[in-house]
């Protein structure tokens, strides 16, 4: 078996080895936030985001991850964090938090439904984002290559990278149909400063959206 060095492989969650850094879906999910709720971030990492939710809408924040190293790093920053795989029965009251917040994780858990069926009994307003295997570059990728697009994989191998549960926008609106009592809100799409660019997508997301980041409400 080939020894892969580490940087070629996210599955072991290290993020004492990652610099903290401002992404790109931040400050959407920050707009979505209202001022003073009370969040859950699943999946906090190194408490980035939840860090800045604090910082700028004044949130009571708990982050939960699985990753030993994440815990450390947000508690280090101050933050209220727990250890603890995010798509199993959850150690939170029922409607113990106004929002839970699930950013670009959904997609490496082995219950998906699982996560976003806890996210709606713990909060009244969930928020996730996750990257859409359907984008078009990828589709073209599969279509021309015959194999998993790298570029969807973040330039990780099939079988070295954590992103188990590759999905779709058209995928993540039947879950939310299969999950039940959720009605999405509110979406976030990137623009294009060329018109038609921007039409296309806005009016065919699943094929021209890289990211797709979605506020729900629990029905």
């Amino acid at each position: 078996m080939l020894d892969h060095p580490h940087h070629n492989d996210n599955r072991d969650y290290d993020y004492s080895r990652f610099p903290d850094q401002e992404r790109t879906e931040y400050a959407a999910i920050i707009d979505l936030v209202a001022p003073n709720s009370r969040v859950a971030d699943l999946g906090c990492g190194n408490g980035a985001l939840l860090s800045r939710l604090v910082e700028q809408k004044q949130v009571t924040g708990t982050g939960m991850d699985i990753s030993e190293s994440g815990v450390t790093l947000c508690r280090q920053r101050g933050l209220t964090a727990v250890l603890g795989s995010i798509d199993r029965p959850l150690p939170f009251r029922d409607d113990e938090f106004d929002v839970a917040i699930c950013n670009v994780t959904i997609q490496m858990v082995m219950y998906p439904e699982v996560l976003l069926r806890e996210m709606k009994r713990i909060a009244q307003y969930q928020i996730v984002s996750f990257p859409n295997f359907a984008f078009w570059r990828n589709r073209i990728d599969l279509l021309c290559n015959g194999r998993m697009p790298r570029r969807m994989l973040f330039d990780y191998a099939w079988y070295s990278t954590g992103h188990i549960h590759q999905l779709s926008l058209t995928d993540f609106h039947e879950l939310v149909e299969h999950v039940g009592g959720l009605r999405i809100v509110e979406n976030r799409w990137d623009r294009s400063s060329n018109p038609v660019k921007n039409i296309l997508m806005q009016s065919f997301p699943n094929l021209f959206q890289m990211l797709g980041i979605y506020k729900l409400e629990k029905k």
